[in-house]
């Protein structure tokens, strides 16, 4: 017993210490509102709970609910207060709240170790803590430093991060159009009128290339991570390409979502990192960019390496690469190398128009 919640406890340690956080989960009775709304309380919206929502909103950090209610008269009381909007996937039902956080993380694709949960009850906050001990739990009475929490403070607030929660939304509308999309996923796919677009990074893109690093963890190749000045140097090396990607539809923009850094040698190229955001994983546009990067070093008369580290997660980038027609050359402390003749490359799929610029 004691083995297991030392074990524990280092999990939690460990996992505070990691990852910027991309969503916090509010719960609603005594901690967004005062009162408890089932047992018809006058409400009182907490002005400090609203600030915090609207503050994490603005730096790119999303908001969710994980609340113990019947979710149309809940959704009714958000609406009233006016602050509804400010919430991506709402989990409204009697589930346990370590459930419903569960849902979030699977509805936003993104890991549960960048989600943190607020709850004015201890046996919530534990219960979470307990099935997820990678959630950093906040206790709802006492939030006044929590925006100065390190997890919470990215380091740039980029033109994404400010429309972040509007992109997730415009991604819902995306998902409901696909399950009442009558043809296969193909022709749904061209429906969406996508435009990709390639170019090399200048310095106004660097704040996000930065951010993607940090971010990213499903789709990367290596999880690498580079400052803002790294990448910097990077972009202007002689030795290096520097390249990010944004993606469109009809239904708006998903912002710059691809990052790709390639080291040139003489007789071989090597990408050391290739990453694209979890957003865009469902879209069929994971190897634009490393096609791209492949019919460039064709040119340049040059064998394309690779460099793959697995996290865990990022399986999905290993088959990318072995679906490519790379071949692994070597696997060393972690660290897979894959190597392409460049005989053949994946042509870009036709339901996306490309632009390289």
């Amino acid at each position: 017993m004691m083995l297991d919640q030392t074990h524990r406890e280092m999990a939690i340690a460990e996992a505070k210490k990691v990852n910027a956080l991309k969503c916090v989960v509010w719960d609603l009775d005594n901690t967004v509102w005062e009162g408890v709304l089932l047992e018809s309380d006058t409400l009182k919206l907490r002005p400090e709970v609203v600030h915090i929502i609207k503050t994490l909103d603005e730096r790119g950090i999303l908001n969710a609910i994980a609340s113990r209610n019947e979710y149309e008269p809940a959704m009714v009381q958000l609406k009233a207060f006016g602050i509804d909007e400010y919430f991506i996937y709402p989990q409204i039902n009697w589930n346990p709240k370590s459930q419903s956080i569960e849902q979030i993380a699977a509805d936003l694709n993104i890991g549960i170790d960048t989600l943190a949960f607020v709850d004015d009850q201890p046996f919530e906050r534990e219960e979470v803590q307990f099935t997820h001990p990678e959630v950093l739990c906040f206790d709802a009475l006492e939030l006044d430093e929590m925006l100065d929490h390190p997890r919470l403070m990215p380091r740039f607030i980029t033109p994404e991060s400010k429309l972040r929660r509007k992109m997730y939304q415009s991604d819902i509308q995306r998902k409901q159009a696909e399950e009442n999309f009558a043809d296969n996923n193909e022709a749904f796919l061209t429906n969406l009128d996508m435009v990709f677009t390639i170019k090399k990074a200048g310095e106004e893109d660097l704040q996000r290339a930065e951010e993607l690093t940090m971010r990213t963890n499903q789709l990367n190749t290596t999880g690498y991570t580079y400052s803002y000045e790294e990448l910097n140097q990077l972009r202007q090396s002689d030795d290096h390409l520097l390249f990010v990607s944004s993606l469109n539809d009809r239904y708006g923009t998903y912002g710059t979502i691809g990052l790709a850094l390639v080291e040139k040698e003489p007789a071989f190229w090597t990408v050391k990192l290739l990453l694209m955001s979890c957003r865009v994983m469902s879209r069929g546009v994971g190897t634009i960019m490393m096609t791209h990067i492949m019919n460039l070093a064709k040119a340049a008369g040059v064998s394309l390496r690779a460099h793959f580290i697995p996290n865990g997660r990022n399986r999905l980038m290993y088959i990318t690469y072995k679906f490519g027609g790379f071949t692994e050359i070597a696997n060393e402390d972690n660290l897979v190398i894959f190597e392409n003749s460049l005989q053949e490359i994946q042509p870009f799929p036709d339901y996306v128009e490309i632009h390289i610029i």
